[in-house]
Order: C-alpha cells, then structure tokens, then sequence
C-alpha cells in the first residue's frame, strides 16, 4: 500500500502486530531509512520490504553462508542493508537498479549502517549488467525485487549464475492476493501468475512460496 510500511495482506492486523512484537526489531538505521522513504517518495513507499521481512533475509542470508550476494531492484536501500548485514565482513553485494534518485538515498544509509564497503552498486538495466559479467561469475544469493513483468528474463539471467546450493529470493510473489484471479487486466499480475508457475515447474531449483510481506518464493538452486 502506497506511503506505509508494507503489512501482509495475509494476517489480520491484530496477528500481523503479534508478529511483529515477537520478532527481531529493525535498528535505528532501518527505522530512519524507513520514514525518509515514507517521507520522500510516498507514492512507492510501498515497494519497500516490512521489517519482519527484513529480519528473514538477514537471517536466511546468515544460514545460506552467503558471501556473494546479488540484488535486483534496490529502490531506497532497505533490502540490501539486511542482505549485507546477512554476510560475512569479507562479503560483498552487487545492487542493480535504474533509478540514481532512489539509490541516492541508498548510499546514504549504507556508509550509516557501516555497509559502503561491501555494497557496490551498478545503475542500468539488470539483465545488461549481468549480461556484461564474466561468463563464470557466480553468486550465493540473490534477491529480485523490480518490475514483475521483468521477473522471467531477470529468472533466466540469474539462476545459471547461482551456485548448486545457493539461494535465490523473489518478492511480491502474491500480489495482494490477486493471483487468484485468473482473468486480472494487470501484466503486473499476469507476470507474476505467469513467473509462479514457471518457478514452480523449474527442475533447476527446489522451491517453496512464503506467505510473508506480499509473498517471498525461496528457490534454492539443486
């Protein structure tokens, strides 16, 4: 929802409050991060992931043992500081995204989180940048979170260059629930309907659709 802090459409509220009082709390830098993005770009508040959301990336991102880790779609930078925080110190993040004004923000609140040195961002269209790697470059982990029409090519760009074991995290994989409805005008909504079940059917990867945020597919690559 446009201007607050995304909320799962899947929990009432008084259930998504208990989550959230029962789970770890996002610090002062995440917090600060979060109302600037409120403050500053109301419209797509949204895109930004909610706290608990934040807390199991850090989390999967620890268990993982990832150490090098990829982002596709940054927006203001709250994803990629609980992936970072997530890795070891020698680690290292690769941010994609097209917007300087939005990841402007994002630098920002890396050198306050203590995470500049890790995080290295590339603006430009993800599937060029990937494109213009080395062929034998290869990540841990990776997190796709930009245009959902976009989810199949950054799907096919990504998944060779994850290493057996690693992990890939897709977001907004529920879409407010409209994935129920078969005949959405949205290609927003037809994509993702479309990316779910092409996940789902993918013999390269294990997969499992977690009802938390707008939904969060974990892939971990066989």
């Amino acid at each position: 929802m446009p201007g607050v802090t995304r909320r799962s459409d899947q929990l009432s509220p008084e259930l998504q409050d208990y989550l959230a009082a029962h789970s770890g709390q996002p610090d002062q830098v995440l917090t600060d991060l979060a109302a600037e993005t409120r403050g500053s770009f109301p419209d797509a508040a949204g895109m930004q992931i909610g706290p608990d959301q934040g807390t199991l990336m850090t989390m999967l991102t620890r268990l993982s043992g990832a150490r090098d880790a990829l982002e596709i779609g940054t927006f203001t930078g709250y994803s990629s500081i609980c992936i970072a925080r997530g890795l070891p110190g020698d680690g290292h993040l690769t941010c994609c995204d097209v917007s300087d004004e939005w990841t402007s923000v994002a630098r920002r609140y890396w050198a306050a989180a203590g995470l500049a040195d890790r995080i290295e961002l590339r603006l430009g269209p993800a599937v060029d940048t990937l494109a213009a790697m080395p062929a034998d470059q290869a990540f841990d982990l990776a997190f796709i979170d930009a245009d959902k029409t976009g989810y199949p090519a950054y799907w096919e760009a990504v998944v060779p260059r994850i290493r057996p074991g690693g992990l890939i995290m897709i977001d907004n994989t529920l879409s407010g629930g409209r994935v129920l409805d078969s005949g959405h005008e949205s290609a927003s909504v037809q994509a993702v309907m479309a990316f779910n079940d092409r996940t789902a059917a993918d013999d390269r990867v294990d997969v499992v659709l977690v009802p938390i945020g707008d939904g969060l597919t974990l892939a971990r690559r066989k």
